[in-house]
């Protein structure tokens, strides 16, 4: 059968062969879409696949094997790693290096005779008739581990007046009780909240060392003691007295896993957001302030600085700016500046993203630059050097914005347009530090205090409560500070227990 052409057959079949072709081209191009999205996916999920602690937050600890070889090799091949040994270096401390080591102590606890040698080291005669040849030394400095238990014997009085009997108070613990003293407990304290050992394996630990079988709920006593005197002293009132009264403070703050979060009391349901913990720190790392907050939210974060008045160095939240109303400045960490440079240059194509690396080059030299002047006694950089630096940093950021405005991505912005648009946005505060000396250009002390709490939960896995951590804070931002300011922590842990714990004073520098 012959079908004539122009019928209403062969229109028929001709109008459904266009709507499939439509049909079809609009599949294809519904791929194609799809296609081009997954390798937008792929190459973001390639990008994230290669950070390191160079181009990210990730610890070098937590790196893996490959990532620790690679970035040795890029060091071998540019001739700059500072772990492949010189021929002629020789091990040990370098000429000029101070050291750390033992030093031979001119009066030592103890002084105890050794006998002579009973056969020569060279020829391995007999040195029974051998004349003496004076006597060399060799100190060894140890630790004696005793235990031992004090009575104390509680004198009672009746007064003359009224015939009520007082008894004397003891030096330790409560009358009519048994309890540890200050060694067993800074054992307890310190490695709970200090060595971030779980309570069952610190009592264990004690008792191993120590000779004293502790139980996990002493451990976990100890702690609350200790954080109850630290309260009761007003620890944390002077530490936000002495922290608001510095002329630069740095702050960071980091997610935590509480396992039984806080209540709301209007819903009854757990607080929204995830528990954070935000450190606090004199960029000298003398004061060290870990706060628990209950989640990111802005005024929980903010309300730790009210009253602040100076600079603060921060990593880029955005809740921070805020404050700009009472504070001096803010200076953006560089150091996460450059991580995000890196991120973003291993992107491409090619050398689209060079861009990067011309924004890292003029921090780096201003940066030099800062440290040259302040070694020379100076209070500010060449001026015309300074802008210099500046127009290089603005063209290049320039360049990335014009280069990665319109680039796909597999969802919202281009990383390439996102990074250049916020280092045009705050260029100020990312150049302070090279017009105020007195900030530090890196966040590295909060950085380094917010390794602490993610340490210990590395190794616990969460804590109980806010409250557990809470205390776990409090206690660290004690031990920590103390220690920076030539208080042992047994002496510390002792002081706070008695009732007259180390307390922070507001410099007057």
């Amino acid at each position: 059968m012959w079908v004539v052409s122009g019928s209403p057959a062969v229109s028929r079949v001709e109008a459904e062969l266009r709507e499939e072709v439509a049909r079809l081209r609009e599949a294809l191009a519904a791929r194609d879409a799809e296609v081009a999205r997954l390798e937008l996916l792929v190459a973001e999920l390639m990008r994230r696949l290669g950070m390191d602690s160079q181009d990210s937050g990730t610890p070098s600890s937590r790196e893996s094997i490959g990532a620790r070889e690679r970035r040795r090799a890029k060091r071998r091949d540019r001739d700059l790693s500072s772990r492949e040994r010189s021929e002629t270096r020789e091990r040990g401390g370098q000429p000029g290096h101070e050291g750390s080591g033992l030093r031979r102590d001119p009066d030592p606890d103890d002084v105890r005779p050794v006998d002579p040698p009973a056969e020569c080291s060279g020829c391995g005669g007999g040195l029974a008739d051998g004349a003496d040849a004076g006597s060399g030394w060799a100190q060894v400095w140890d630790v004696e581990i005793k235990r031992h238990r004090v009575e104390y014997r509680l004198p009672r009085v009746r007064c003359a007046c009224c015939g009520k009997v007082t008894a004397a108070e003891p030096p330790e613990g409560q009358a009519g009780t048994v309890s540890y003293g200050r060694v067993v407990n800074a054992a307890a304290v310190l490695l709970g909240n200090y060595a971030n050992v779980p309570v069952e394996r610190a009592a264990n630990v004690i008792a191993m060392l120590l000779g004293v079988g502790v139980s996990a709920g002493f451990v976990d006593r100890a702690a609350e003691r200790l954080a109850q005197r630290l309260d009761a002293a007003g620890f944390d009132v002077a530490m936000r007295a002495a922290l608001m009264a510095e002329p630069v403070l740095g702050a960071d703050e980091s997610p935590v896993y509480v396992l039984r979060p806080d209540i709301d009391p209007d819903t009854g349901e757990p607080t929204p957001g995830s528990a954070q913990v935000m450190a606090v720190r004199t960029l000298d790392e003398r004061l060290v302030w870990l706060r628990p907050l209950v989640s990111r939210a802005a005024e929980s974060v903010l309300a730790a600085l009210k009253g602040f008045t100076g600079y603060l160095v921060v990593d880029g939240y955005s809740s921070y700016q805020q404050l700009l109303t009472t504070v001096r400045g803010i200076q953006q960490c560089v150091q996460h500046v450059i991580r995000r440079c890196r991120a973003v240059a291993k992107l491409g194509p090619g050398s689209l993203q060079s861009w990067t690396g011309e924004v890292q080059a003029a921090l780096r030299e201003a940066h030099d630059a800062v440290q040259a002047a302040k070694a020379a006694g100076r209070t500010a950089i060449d001026p015309d050097l300074l802008a210099d630096l500046r127009a290089r940093y603005d063209q290049a950021v320039a360049f990335g914005i014009a280069h990665n405005q319109h680039r796909d991505w597999h969802e919202g912005n281009h990383p390439g347009y996102t990074l250049a648009r916020w280092l045009a946005a705050y260029a100020d505060q990312v150049w302070l530090h090279t017009t105020a000396f007195e900030v530090d250009w890196t966040n590295n002390a909060s950085e380094r205090a917010i390794k602490d709490p993610k340490r210990h939960q590395a190794v616990s896995g969460y804590w109980h409560t806010q409250q557990t951590l809470g205390r776990y804070c409090k206690i660290r931002s004690y031990l920590v500070s103390a220690r920076n300011h030539g208080v042992q922590a047994i002496d510390a842990i002792h002081a706070a227990l008695a009732g007259n714990p180390w307390l922070p004073a507001i410099s007057t520098a």
